[in-house]
């Protein structure tokens, strides 16, 4: 394994990239859940989502006479981001196809209560009082958004939703791995070239039947898609995770406004309640992950 580069840390760069890249996941959101709409069915739309943008890059770079920049020494490191990836996106995209976009983007909120959990299961990372605090807080807003009285929200969906989330929260510390040894173009590439193969297979189920408005929807997929994992990736590459994700919560305006152009959906009241309660958890988590890196950082200087 090379050694590992020393990642540039530009923050406001990073924040930019990042809120791009959530105006970005929405448009893909959006076109995903027109797809549904149009009975396409999920897998064949996201082959369509990886094989777009694998075969885009290729193209670009063999024009520029750059392949050698989809070289990779950590071929199997890139493989397991791509089977975690395409998991992810499968219930990314599904939770759209359940669910209001607004509700859906909003239960995406507990990734940082997830990656939490995750730390102290699987990193044995030490979770204090606050990080735990913003957990419970994070699922309370969850209780509150998919009660019981909830009856237009099914339960499958919010599942789908959470296990999102979930998913977006390993991706999340897979792309922090890889950005510090790969361009962005060269993690895009790989995710989609290693998952397109097997997404094809569902080909053989489906067929490809589709209008010209089916294929604009799905081009639509493959360009936002494309721009939202390089932007993700590049946002990654000159931030942490902790300094970052704090624009995620832009995409709940953004969500909101294309349910209502779209779709013609308004977020109820309990829609509004939760929706801070979870910001307010992932926030907490975020300010309390910084505080723990400055302090750390303190510890070796001053060591």
């Amino acid at each position: 394994m090379p050694a590992a580069m020393p990642p540039r840390h530009r923050p406001f760069l990073a924040l930019g990239l990042r809120m791009l890249a959530m105006l970005a996941m929405s448009a893909m959101l959006v076109f995903s859940k027109l797809s549904g709409e149009r009975g396409i069915w999920l897998p064949e739309t996201m082959f369509w989502r990886q094989l777009l943008p694998a075969l885009a890059i290729f193209a670009w770079l063999a024009m520029r006479g750059q392949l050698a920049r989809l070289h990779t020494n950590r071929p199997w490191i890139h493989a397991r981001r791509a089977f975690i990836g395409t998991v992810g996106m499968f219930l990314t995209l599904g939770v759209v196809q359940i669910l209001p976009m607004a509700e859906s983007t909003v239960l995406g909120f507990t990734t940082p209560v997830f990656a939490v959990i995750l730390s102290a299961l699987l990193l044995r990372e030490h979770v204090g009082l606050w990080r735990w605090s913003a957990v419970l807080l994070g699922l309370a807003g969850i209780v509150i958004i998919a009660g019981p009285d909830r009856s237009h929200l099914p339960a499958f969906g919010v599942a789908v939703g959470i296990g999102a989330a979930f998913m977006v929260a390993l991706v999340s510390i897979q792309l922090r791995d890889l950005g510090r040894t790969e361009a962005p173009l060269t993690v895009v590439f790989w995710f989609s070239a290693m998952s397109a193969p097997f997404l094809s297979l569902f080909l053989l189920k489906t067929g490809i039947h589709h209008d010209a408005t089916d294929w604009l929807i799905l081009a639509g997929i493959g360009a936002s898609g494309l721009l939202t994992q390089i932007l993700l990736t590049a946002a990654l590459r000159y931030g942490t995770v902790a300094s970052v994700i704090v624009m995620d919560y832009s995409q709940l305006g953004w969500s909101t406004l294309w349910g209502w152009l779209f779709f013609a959906a308004v977020p109820p009241a309990a829609t509004w309640i939760g929706a801070p309660v979870i910001i307010a958890a992932g926030l907490i988590i975020t300010w309390r992950e910084h505080v723990l890196m400055r302090e750390r950082a303190a510890a070796l200087l001053n060591a």
